[in-house]
């Protein structure tokens, strides 16, 4: 847990400039290691080590499907270093450290390698030649909530599509992105293709933004972050892709089955202790159903066990930080203090615990589509409950947010089900709880964000466009 190194043109290097920062286990609030932040002398380094690796050339296809599959081995052969990491630093049950956060690596990686078989990077349109080059270099910044699946969602799509990276994980959790980097080193990435430094958004994250030497920026983390980035960005007009927050509905229509929709509902805005932007954390009732819906919800967060995260039977760990856990808590009180019908949880610590980042499974019911708890995102395990009248209220309801990131649509009729999907503006919309789908495009309209990950619409996101017009003239 010492992330004292940086990872620079296949060598492991000491910062420039180091400044220690305390890792802490959010289950105990214990220091469990360090971090060196760097700076920007650090990111120059890294920019000539990425310049460097593509002045060599760029690897054909065979050779980089060939790496990527090599280094999703490594990967599944370190997932439970990867998991052990994940529940340290930022206090996932163990079991959903192994299941949900650290095979997702690997999975993504070879949907990839499936989709390059097949992927179209030349063709001929009349005389021209149009071609799909990497775009050069590219900046990573990932967040903490879910580490490894936004690390290799996009160091992953980058290295295949040809592009040199330089990843700077959150400092809040840097240890499984160190891990990824000896993966990468022992799979075999050409020096300076992969470069791995950690810092903060101020010394390191602005560094990246602005510099010159960079084409693109690929940013997960709050929507205020995003602007910063995106505002940094601009003045050497580079590209930035954003995937930012999310205040995602969950439409239960009048035919569902409520039992199940209700449960379920509750349990997948809860999943990853309400850390994930894509949570569904607004569910819309039919008013005449919210008695019993709101009833159905509190049971279920009522039975979710908060505990110590490597223990078998808890369903939730702590939150990530006692700084998120004091933001959530302040977002529960704003809420009661508006008028949310509080039917589960509340503010404090869970019942039985008296120390750690645990936030007790909240749920508010009849909250009006203006509360706060409606709009802002908050980024824990509570869930606001919304009646409406009509379908047509309720797609309003759904649309009317600054976030576009995800939606829920539950009901017995599928076709309505389906024509309301169509109506929200998100960019992923689940019908029925669906199975999940690596391959599907992940990214948010408005403020959630631009531009598209996962599969082959995340590797096109590292690819220009290139017209060799007379390319067929003989």
């Amino acid at each position: 847990m010492e992330q004292t190194k940086f990872y620079i043109g296949g060598q492991w290097v000491d910062p420039v400039s180091p400044r220690l920062v305390e890792i802490r286990n959010p289950a105990d609030d214990t220091i469990c290691g360090q971090v060196a932040l760097g700076s920007a002398a650090d990111v120059d380094r890294a920019v000539e080590a990425a310049r460097s690796a593509l002045r060599r050339g760029i690897l054909p296809l065979p050779e980089r499907i060939a790496l990527l599959h090599r280094i999703a081995d490594v990967m599944e052969r370190r997932e439970e270093d990867l998991a052990q990491v994940i529940t340290e630093e930022i206090g996932v049950p163990l079991w959903y450290a192994r299941k949900g956060h650290a095979a997702a690596g690997a999975a993504h990686i070879r949907i990839l390698c499936q989709e390059l078989e097949h992927f179209a990077f030349d063709w001929m349109q009349g005389d021209t030649l149009v071609t799909r080059v990497p775009i050069g270099i590219a900046a990573l910044i990932t967040p903490w909530n879910v580490p490894v699946n936004q690390i290799v969602i996009k160091v992953a799509p980058a290295l295949a599509a040809g592009c040199a990276t330089i990843l700077k994980p959150s400092e809040i959790a840097p240890g499984n992105a160190t891990i990824i980097a000896e993966i990468l080193h022992e799979a075999g990435v050409p020096p300076g293709l992969f470069n791995l430094v950690h810092g903060d958004g101020p010394g390191v994250g602005a560094a990246l933004a602005a510099h010159p030497g960079i084409d693109m920026v690929s940013f997960t983390g709050s929507t205020r972050a995003g602007i910063a980035v995106t505002q940094a960005a601009a003045a050497t007009v580079k590209r930035v892709g954003l995937e930012l927050g999310g205040k995602s509905a969950n439409i239960l229509l009048d035919d569902a089955d409520l039992e199940d929709a209700v449960a379920k509902g509750v349990r997948a805005c809860f999943m990853n202790s309400g850390q994930a932007c894509s949570a569904p954390s607004r569910m819309l009732v039919p008013r005449s159903q919210m008695e019993r819906a709101a009833e159905i919800a509190a049971k279920t967060a009522d039975s979710i066990r908060v505990g110590a995260p490597r223990d078998e039977d808890v369903n939730l760990g702590p939150v990530a930080s006692q700084r998120q856990w004091q933001r959530i808590q302040s977002c529960i009180e704003t809420g009661i203090a508006e008028g949310g019908r509080l039917v589960a949880g509340g503010p404090g610590l869970p019942d039985g615990l008296n120390h750690g980042a645990y936030v007790r499974p909240t749920v508010f019911a009849d909250v009006t589509p203006q509360m706060t708890l409606a709009q802002e995102e908050i980024f824990g395990p509570v869930l606001v409950m919304i009646p409406y009248d009509s379908d047509a209220e309720a797609v309003e309801i759904a649309n009317d947010t600054v976030y576009g990131l995800a939606a829920y649509v539950q009901g017995r009729d599928l076709a309505r089900v389906r024509a309301i999907g169509r109506q929200l503006r998100a960019g992923r919309v689940h019908l029925n709880y669906p199975v999940l789908d690596r391959t599907a495009p992940f990214g948010g309209f408005k403020q959630s964000g631009n531009g598209r990950e996962q599969g082959r619409y995340g590797l096109e996101e590292f690819l220009e466009y290139s017209a060799l017009i007379g390319h067929g003239t003989e």
